[in-house]
């Protein structure tokens, strides 16, 4: 098994995901908000890349949907949810279907169409991730959401932290990126004690959302690997 990493949604290529596994990061908090919705018994996550293809599914259809995402880190004006994990209760979210749309997350989601198999992956359900990769055994790819199309500390730290699941479990051949992640990784096992360095960290810090921070940064209190599959991540 050979393990790779992507640093952000721009930087996908389809070359480089064609037939692999892939998952899809955005610890801070598109992935985290998908992983707990699920957990909380969400029957299934639509990603999309606008607010505009968000509302037009909800007005196209019969069924009853939720709308959750945010812009610059901000929930969207008529949106039922923000991008904080922590609406997303079992109450709020239980058997319903939530459509989103992030500035990041979504677009790397979308990103990774031409995979073959696209894993949602955060801090919260990292060894369950492990798991599923060890089982499906074949080459990975660790795609960054990044920040507006750059490298974000928090998602490769928790790039890393997989990583250090996955060779728990089975052997593997890294990138010289994918190394690099596992060893900052490994030297800064204090996860919210090091992203104070990202700047997406500082972004959410001055929305006084630090709440989301610590709840993001905790490690495998989930046991389920959502994938996204023909449009839905169930």
């Amino acid at each position: 098994m050979k393990i790779d990493i992507i640093i952000s949604a721009n930087d996908i290529k389809k070359e480089k995901i064609e037939n692999k596994t892939v998952i899809v990061i955005d610890m801070l908090r598109a992935t985290s908000v998908i992983v707990t919705a699920m957990n909380n018994g969400c029957v299934g996550v639509i990603p999309v890349l606008t607010v505009e293809d968000a509302s037009e599914i909800v007005e196209n259809s019969k069924e009853e949907f939720m709308l959750g995402g945010e812009r610059n880190a901000l929930k969207i004006e008529g949106f039922h949810y923000s991008n904080s994990p922590l609406e997303y209760t079992r109450k709020s979210i239980e058997g319903k279907t939530l459509v989103m749309t992030t500035t990041n997350g979504t677009k790397a989601i979308k990103g990774c169409i031409g995979a073959n198999n696209i894993l949602i992956g955060s801090m919260l359900n990292a060894k369950a991730i492990a798991s599923r990769i060890v089982s499906l055994n074949k080459d990975v790819v660790i795609v960054n959401a990044g920040t507006y199309g750059e490298f974000s500390i928090d998602d490769f730290l928790c790039s890393g932290y997989i990583i250090d699941n996955i060779l728990k479990l089975a052997q593997a051949d890294l990138s010289d990126i994918a190394v690099t992640s596992n060893y900052i990784y490994k030297n800064n096992e204090d996860i919210l004690n090091f992203i104070k360095y990202a700047n997406h960290y500082k972004t959410i810090m001055k929305l006084g959302l630090s709440a989301d921070l610590e709840y993001c940064c905790q490690k495998d209190i989930i046991d389920i690997v959502p994938e996204y599959k023909d449009g839905v991540i169930l």
